[in-house]
């Protein structure tokens, strides 16, 4: 059995603020493995329109995102809290190969199980090509600063 990862469910809307701050912290590691750790061995996403089931799959999936998602910053701001349940919208910047940069806004609905791991993942993301020089998530790479401001204050 995995070990668990708090917070566990039912979710207030303090807890679940926290699980998505963590999960904003692991994205931004931009480290496949340690992203995978926090889904169950069969979880479940949508991402897209791309259908993956289960860790290594996820891992595969990220390894190739971080790859062509370069420099890759990422924030998330808590949606909708149920018991097992979690809505969150989303925004990261990114720039390709060429060096165009996007940012690409989302929504997800997560689903957990007792151990607060997440099972079910769908996501929907759309991207919008921005200049450098409209950049709003310029901290160094890996976790967002405490300070820095989340979706709401920078009025995404």
């Amino acid at each position: 059995m995995d070990t668990p990862r708090p917070p566990l469910p039912p979710f207030t809307p303090e807890t679940a603020a926290a699980k998505v701050r963590l999960a904003e912290d692991g994205w931004n590691s931009r480290d496949p493995a340690r992203v995978a750790l926090a889904y169950t061995p069969d979880s479940r996403w949508r991402n897209r329109a791309e259908f993956v089931t289960g860790r290594d799959a996820i891992i595969a999936f990220l390894t190739r995102k971080w790859q062509r998602e370069l420099d890759y910053r990422l924030i998330k701001e808590l949606w909708a809290v149920t018991d097992t349940r979690i809505a969150v919208r989303f925004a990261y910047e990114w720039h390709d190969d060429s060096g165009t940069w996007f940012r690409s806004y989302g929504n997800e609905n997560w689903e957990f199980d007792a151990a607060g791991l997440m099972h079910s993942r769908f996501a929907c993301i759309n991207d919008a090509p921005i200049a450098e020089a409209d950049r709003r998530f310029r901290w160094p790479l890996g976790r967002r600063p405490d300070d820095h401001p989340g979706l709401s204050a920078l009025g995404l």
